[in-house]
């Protein structure tokens, strides 16, 4: 990849048969890859990827991201070494701690801990090794190891996040950090203090992790029309988003306000919450020019990668051909 890449996220709520001509469609326009949510309650993004991986021959592909407590680790190393071999060598392995975990009574008691343990097991898994891992979340007994040829034992692993204390502990394992979920310059010099104090520090952290920036995304020729809608899409995560990110300074009794709202399933109304300012920060939101100068001012901030997420315009269509014939010219 070059040092600034711009790539495209899709949601999983597409016909199976979608995926394909849009990826398609996104390496015609010149984007340098295709991620895939997994986000609880979407379709699962294995499967769209193998959709994707058919109909595609240079773009980078992968989730981000899966969790490892609704799979398990040799359940992830299988479907991610079988995206690598059907993309021939063009995958990359997203992982996350989750949202929305609570929706099935799940509360990981060491999400960081399971986190950097995973990574950990799924490189071993890649590798074909039969050697013993013994963890405080996942253990592999070894003596066995996975019973097909796997393309490519050393997958990029990329970890989402917004703690310094996750992405500390994961470092060492991984290529790429993406913050999701903000279009926000502000949080980027705290993940890059992290990663610098890291590889000075210790010699087993890369010195080249890249740091991607991904959200809602909606461009359009009407730029209040796509903010209006942008703030519906981006209702849905604000209540998350606003609890990682100190920089968006909402007060407190509003703060509360959207929590009330989003725990109704009134997104509507946490929708009506968000000023042009904070929707500035937590979605990629108005004309192709507009939308250019969002992400130049993220890369300006240390950002090499930028994702436009899920719905790209007022119809995906659209959306993707003003981020491809003038959004992704202007970057260049």
């Amino acid at each position: 990849m070059t040092s600034h890449s711009v790539s495209i996220a899709f949601q999983t709520d597409k016909p199976i048969t979608a995926y394909g001509p849009l990826a398609e469609a996104v390496e015609q326009y010149g984007f340098s890859g295709v991620t895939v949510y997994n986000d609880m309650l979407y379709q699962p993004a294995w499967l769209p990827l193998l959709e994707i991986a058919r109909h595609t021959r240079r773009v980078r592909i992968g989730p981000a991201a899966v969790n490892p407590f609704t799979s398990h680790p040799i359940n992830i190393a299988g479907n991610i070494a079988l995206i690598d071999e059907m993309s021939q060598g063009r995958a990359y392995l997203g992982l996350a701690r989750g949202g929305w975990l609570d929706f099935l009574g799940l509360h990981p008691e060491r999400p960081i801990t399971a986190l950097r343990e995973a990574f950990a097991c799924i490189r071993l898994l890649l590798r074909q090794s039969t050697e013993p891992y013994h963890g405080q979340v996942f253990s592999l007994a070894g003596g066995e190891a996975l019973r097909w040829r796997i393309h490519r034992p050393d997958v990029p692993f990329l970890l989402g996040t917004w703690g310094s204390q996750t992405l500390s502990a994961c470092l060492t394992q991984i290529a790429e950090v993406k913050i999701g979920g903000t279009a926000n310059p502000g949080v980027v010099p705290a993940i890059q203090t992290v990663i610098g104090n890291a590889t000075t520090q210790d010699r087993d952290t890369p010195a080249d992790i890249r740091i991607a920036v991904g959200a809602v995304t909606i461009v359009d020729r009407d730029g209040k029309a796509a903010r209006d809608a942008a703030r519906r899409e981006a209702a849905l995560y604000l209540n998350i988003i606003a609890r990682l990110d100190p920089t968006l300074g909402i007060e407190p009794d509003l703060l509360s306000r959207i929590h009330d709202a989003s725990a109704q399933y009134d997104f509507e109304q946490v929708g009506r919450y968000i000023s042009d300012d904070i929707l500035r920060r937590v979605a990629f939101a108005g004309t192709p020019d507009e939308v250019a100068e969002q992400a130049a001012n993220l890369f300006d901030s240390g950002v090499q990668r930028v994702e436009f997420g899920t719905p790209h315009g007022l119809t995906t269509a659209e959306g993707l051909r003003l981020l491809g014939k003038f959004v992704l010219p202007a970057l260049r």
